[in-house]
C-alpha cells in the first residue's frame, strides 16, 4: 500500500515511521522544514531559550545557597545560535530516521489534486492513503493581522534580534505564561492580559490561583477579565482605559488548524489538522492510534506547561465535578526532602479520586512534566490508589510526593 502524507511535523513524522515499517511506500511531502512547527518554531526551540532564561535568574539569585555569579549576562546572539544548532541537529537526526525506513520526502507544497493523488513540483503521486498533518497557524486578534514588528506571534518571536525591554502578552494560557516567564527571567518587564476571570482557565482552579500568585511574586503583571479595546500606532488601549507603550505584543491566543483549501477524495485529518486537541503529544497519539497494534485511549492525555515551577495536569478539573462526587488531597511540595535539597520549594500535587480509582491530578512543580506520567500509568490502566501505596519510592525525590498525595486517599 502506498502512504501519501502531507506535512512532517509529529503526526506526519511518527505516521510516515509507522506505516513505512509496516511494509508500505511512503512519500512525505513538507514544504518547508523537516520537524513542523514543533520542532522549528514551537516546542523545541522554545525550551531551548526557557532554560538559559532559567538558569540565568537562578543564578542571580544563588547567593543564599552559596553560589554568587558576578558581572552575569545574557549574550543573547549565542543564545539564537545555540537555539539554531539544536533544532539542526534534531531535524538532521529526524531526515536520517526518515531515509533509513525508505521514506521518500519531498520537498515541496503539495496539493491534492484529485481521488487519491497529490500534486507536487508539477508531478502526480498516486496513493492508497492520504494523510494530512499540516499543522496551524497562530490566530490573531479580531480585526488585527499580524506585522511582525510591533503585532507578534509565536513565529515572530525567534526573529528577535536582542532582548526587549517591555513586553505585552496577550492571553494567559500555556503559550502566554511560557513566554511571559521567560522574558521575566530575562529581566523584562512583562504585562499578561487574560479575558477569562483567571490565569491559565482550562486548567483546574487550585492551579491557576497557585500560579497567579506565582506571577505576581516575579513581578509579572498579570491582567484578568481584560481585553484589547485598541492598537494603534505602538499603543495599546487596554479595556480597562488604561495605556501600555511595551516594545510589542505578543498575542498567544490560540491557534487555527491548517487544512488545505481544496481536497478532492477521502483524506485522513492528524494532528492540529485534526482540531481536536493542539498537543504535539496528542498528535503523535493519533498517529500511533491510527497506524500500530497499540490500543490507546483519549481521555489520558496528560498536559504541561513549562518553566519554574512546571504545570502539568491529567483528567478531571475539581471544578467540573459535582460536590461530594469526589474524594481529594492535596501535598506541598515544600514537605519534600528533596524540594529543600535543590531550593525548588514551590508547588503542590492535588489527586482527586473515586472509589479508590484516580480520576484527575494536579501537579505544580519541578519535574512535574515527569511526575504526572505516574498519574497517566495508573489512571488509563486503572491502578487503585491502594496499589500504588505499595510502590517503594526512592528517597529524596520529588515521586516521593506522589505517594504522600495519595497515602490517605
Amino acid at each position: 500500500m502506498k502512504y501519501g502524507i502531507i506535512g512532517s511535523g509529529p503526526a506526519g513524522f511518527t505516521s510516515a515511521i509507522l506505516a513505512a515499517e509496516k511494509g508500505n511506500t511512503v512519500v512525505l511531502f513538507e514544504k518547508d522544514e523537516i520537524g513542523g512547527t514543533c520542532l522549528n518554531k514551537g516546542c523545541i526551540p522554545t525550551k531551548v531559550i526557557m532554560h538559559t532564561a532559567e538558569l540565568y535568574r537562578k543564578a542571580k539569585n544563588a547567593s543564599e545557597i552559596g553560589l554568587v555569579a558576578d558581572n552575569l549576562k545574557i549574550d543573547f546572539n549565542a543564545l539564537i545560535k545555540h537555539k539554531e544548532n539544536v533544532i539542526t541537529l534534531l531535524r538532521n537526526s529526524m531526515t536520517k530516521f526518515l531515509e533509513s525506513k525508505n521514506i521518500n520526502i519531498v520537498k515541496a507544497y503539495a496539493e491534492i489534486t484529485s481521488d487519491n493523488t497529490i500534486t507536487a513540483n508539477n508531478q502526480e503521486y498516486k496513493c492508497d492513503k492520504i494523510i494530512v498533518a499540516t499543522g496551524s497557524i497562530p490566530k490573531c486578534l479580531n480585526g488585527y493581522s499580524f506585522d511582525g514588528e510591533f503585532i507578534l506571534n509565536s513565529d515572530d518571536i525567534f526573529k528577535l534580534s536582542k532582548i526587549p525591554e517591555n513586553v505585552l502578552i496577550i492571553g494567559a494560557g500555556a503559550e502566554g505564561l511560557e513566554w511571559a516567564r521567560i522574558f521575566n527571567d530575562m529581566d523584562c518587564n512583562v504585562t499578561v492580559i487574560e479575558e477569562k476571570n483567571c490565569a491559565l482557565p482550562v486548567a483546574d482552579n487550585d492551579i491557576s490561583k497557585y500560579i497567579e500568585n506565582l506571577l505576581k511574586q516575579r513581578g509579572i503583571d498579570l491582567k484578568t477579565s481584560t481585553t484589547v479595546k485598541k492598537l494603534e500606532n505602538r499603543q495599546v488601549t487596554l479595556s480597562t482605559g488604561e495605556v501600555l507603550n511595551p516594545d510589542f505584543v505578543l498575542v498567544a491566543i490560540g491557534r487555527l488548524p491548517l487544512k488545505p483549501e481544496k481536497v478532492n477524495g477521502k483524506v485522513i485529518y492528524l494532528g492540529d489538522t485534526n482540531a481536536q486537541l493542539m498537543l504535539a503529544n496528542f498528535a503523535i497519539y493519533q498517529a500511533r492510534a491510527l497506524l500500530s497494534d497499540i490500543k490507546f485511549d483519549s481521555v489520558f492525555v496528560p498536559n504541561v506547561v513549562y518553566g519554574e515551577p512546571e504545570i502539568a495536569w491529567i483528567g478531571a478539573n475539581e471544578q467540573d465535578l459535582p460536590v461530594g462526587s469526589y474524594e481529594k488531597s492535596v501535598f506541598p511540595i515544600k514537605a519534600l526532602g528533596k524540594a529543600h535539597c535543590e531550593n525548588e520549594k514551590n508547588g503542590f500535587i492535588k489527586v482527586l479520586s473515586y472509589q479508590g480509582n484516580i480520576i484527575g491530578a494536579h501537579i505544580v512543580s519541578k519535574e512535574a512534566s515527569a511526575l504526572i506520567h505516574q498519574f497517566a500509568v495508573a489512571m488509563q490502566n486503572n491502578i487503585k490508589t491502594s496499589e500504588l501505596k505499595k510502590i517503594c519510592f526512592a528517597h529524596p525525590t520529588y515521586s516521593e510526593g506522589v505517594y504522600e498525595s495519595i497515602v490517605k486517599l
